[in-house]
């Protein structure tokens, strides 16, 4: 069974195209969680307008922010496959076709991306700029990790949850470094997803950081700590 697990706010103006681009791809007996955040905008009442019973929205009641959310969309899953989602990318025809065995060998695998502007017109890859490469130490240092491009067993979410309370951003760079840690990770080079970036992206791939010096040292600290913390007392 696969679970793709989407983190929704505000996605009223791409998120319909997005979610028909996944069901396409999925079994009567999958599913699609959309976890939301507290949208303000028509994002909640075009899902509900959608009649299909893969699709299992809930509303995040705990903490607010992008990687608790996709976090609450993680609890609810019951697949042994797991795929993240945003709200504003379309998967390409052959991504879960693609994935899948792999997922079925290894534990966590990553894809490429092709990066597009708002109207899907493609400008890049995303390895280009950041293509993986194996190691818990190099990914700490510079994380490569997209979460719409990552798909993980179910083994790996039970290990990674819950998400500690001070990790306020990159729920991907969390469960990558947890996975290079305790489980084998692979990336497939093939673009296996239209990456969309404008003016309201919340996730940052395919982007310099904004972030300050200081920030990204703290950052990468609290990740140190967090996951060797649960490397030391957290059995699989």
């Amino acid at each position: 069974m696969i679970s793709v697990c989407m983190a929704a706010y505000n996605g009223e103006k791409y998120i319909i195209e997005q979610i028909n681009s996944i069901l396409i791809q999925l079994g009567t007996e999958d599913e699609l969680i959309i976890s939301d955040d507290g949208s303000k905008d028509k994002t909640l009442e075009l899902i509900r307008a959608i009649e299909d019973k893969r699709i299992k929205l809930y509303e995040n009641k705990g903490m607010h922010g992008y990687a608790h959310n996709f976090e609450n969309a993680l609890k609810q899953s019951a697949g042994d496959f797991i795929f993240f989602s945003d709200q504003d990318d379309v998967w390409l025809p052959n991504k879960v076709e693609t994935m899948l065995p792999h997922l079925k060998v290894d534990n966590f695998v990553i894809s490429d991306a092709y990066i597009c502007n708002d109207k899907l017109e493609i400008k890049d890859r995303i390895s280009t700029w950041r293509k993986y490469k194996k190691g818990y130490i190099r990914n700490l240092y510079k994380s490569i990790y997209a979460g719409c491009t990552c798909a993980f067993t179910k083994k790996i979410k039970d290990y990674s949850l819950p998400f500690p309370a001070n990790l306020y951003i990159q729920h991907d760079t969390w469960i990558g470094l947890l996975s290079e840690l305790k489980f084998n990770v692979m990336s497939i080079d093939e673009p296996l997803i239209l990456y969309r970036r404008h003016n309201n992206n919340t996730s940052g791939a395919g982007s310099r950081s904004n972030k300050t010096t200081f920030f990204m040292i703290r950052y990468r600290i609290v990740l140190l700590a967090e996951t060797l913390r649960r490397f030391i007392f957290r059995q699989i």
